[in-house]
């Protein structure tokens, strides 16, 4: 970029997978637009995660329509930087107008004139519309109960990359969704003593009868649910691809020497105390998982598959000890405790984007990605649209929905009345008649 002033139709805010599926929906419709991205394309993918991670749908669904990866079974899992270089291919394939290493300052509405103003660190644009396209993990949450002056190291998942960053002793993992499940395991195979705090999850399970649950998904509808179930708000999903792919199954984490405690609620020094709701936690889980063997039987027979039986895939392990007698409180120093990973999410931020799209909380107001701020544009959100929006073809759908809106919006302002149409021919006019 240039010191000189940029102008373009529709600024795309951030290159991750949200930002070059906007980019492809958009070039397609001939919507002049450009792409800016503070660090690499796919960046969350290289440096934003721990080392060992896998994709958690099997290949021949977590990806976009146009391009496969080619050099992967569709039933694999594709690594983080095979994800990475994935979406930087996917780029090139349409030749995205992306710029790295530009980050967005200020965004904020021109007054008295259409559009908006961005500020840069490499200048300033001027947009008719502009897309958040930044996704749902930029701030990593770690809740007010963390023990302070604790001799812990504690960091959060987006922080872990490898069991040798942390020091010898043992772990409390909380958080036991995809993140804290898949970091957990690793770091129990690694040697260490895990405990590892359970709240509410589903808990699907990874594949019955030869189909993987993204598939089940699929053709029992459940990726196109429009709104989540009241009181589901802040339920996890504990499902991994690492290792191949496996059911995640918390009781046969505990059989293999992990400890299992209920949801982490408070410190005192160093005593961690926990609800006392891990087997209620752990029975919904199962709840989760039996209902959709249930419906995938179901299915099965209403539609004459000839598809396995799994008769194994209902046996599961005896309580373990952790659950018949939980543990209610722990000294972390007694237990030799000596770091905590708080796989606790991730929280949006926003505070460049200096337009009236957000309540009173700073969270999003959009419908399907639309604003309540003509012009500003959201893609990328969990249930932006539907279940199935937080998963890499979810957000493609998504981009195709929001990049149509900008072309109907763009119709309109193309509209002109008689009076402009007669102004616009005139001197075309008058030009055909002096020189006849």
């Amino acid at each position: 970029m240039t010191t000189e002033k940029i102008k373009t139709d529709t600024l795309i805010v951030g290159a991750g997978q949200a930002g070059v599926a906007m980019s492809e929906h958009l070039s397609k419709l001939g919507v002049p637009h450009l792409v800016l991205e503070r660090n690499r394309i796919a960046e969350r993918w290289r440096t934003g995660r721990w080392d060992s991670l896998v994709a958690n749908g099997p290949a021949w669904h977590d990806r976009f329509p146009g391009l496969e990866f080619d050099d992967l079974s569709p039933d694999s899992f594709a690594p983080k930087e095979r994800v990475a270089d994935y979406f930087e291919a996917y780029a090139k394939k349409f030749n995205a107008p992306i710029r790295t290493g530009v980050d967005v300052l200020k965004v904020e509405r021109n007054v008295g004139r259409p559009g908006f103003t961005i500020e840069t660190s490499e200048g300033v644009i001027e947009a008719a519309r502009v897309v958040a396209a930044t996704g749902p993990f930029q701030r990593p949450v770690i809740p007010p109960i963390a023990p302070k002056d604790q001799p812990l190291l504690q960091i959060h998942s987006a922080d872990y990359r490898n069991p040798g960053q942390l020091p010898e002793g043992a772990v409390l993992v909380v958080g036991a969704g995809s993140s804290g499940v898949q970091i957990a395991d690793e770091l129990q195979r690694a040697g260490k003593k895990v405990y590892l705090s359970v709240g509410a999850h589903d808990r699907p399970p990874r594949a019955y009868r030869n189909r993987d649950f993204c598939w089940w998904l699929g053709v029992l509808g459940e990726w196109d649910q429009a709104a989540m179930k009241p009181g589901r708000e802040h339920v996890t999903i504990a499902v991994s691809g690492a290792h191949g792919g496996r059911t995640v199954d918390f009781r046969g984490l505990a059989h293999r020497g992990m400890t299992l405690v209920g949801l982490t609620q408070s410190f005192n020094g160093s005593v961690a105390t926990f609800q006392p709701n891990l087997a209620d936690n752990l029975a919904r889980g199962d709840e989760n998982y039996l209902a959709l063997l249930d419906a995938a039987d179901a299915y099965i027979e209403r539609n004459g598959l000839d598809l396995p039986q799994e008769p194994e895939a209902r046996i599961t392990f005896p309580d373990p000890e952790c659950v018949t007698h939980p543990i209610l409180q722990l000294d972390l120093a007694e237990a030799g405790v000596t770091s905590i990973i708080w796989a606790t999410g991730f929280a949006t931020d926003y505070s460049w984007l200096k337009v009236n799209a957000f309540d009173a909380n700073g969270k999003p107001q959009h419908q399907r990605g639309v604003s309540t701020e003509p012009g500003v544009y959201f893609l990328g959100l969990p249930w932006q649209s539907r279940r199935g929006s937080s998963f890499i073809w979810g957000v493609w759908h998504d981009a195709k929905y929001v990049a149509d809106q900008i072309a109907i919006q763009r119709s309109y302002l193309e509209y002109r009345d008689l009076e402009q149409r007669e102004a616009q021919t005139a001197p075309l006019a008058h030009k055909t008649t002096v020189s006849a």
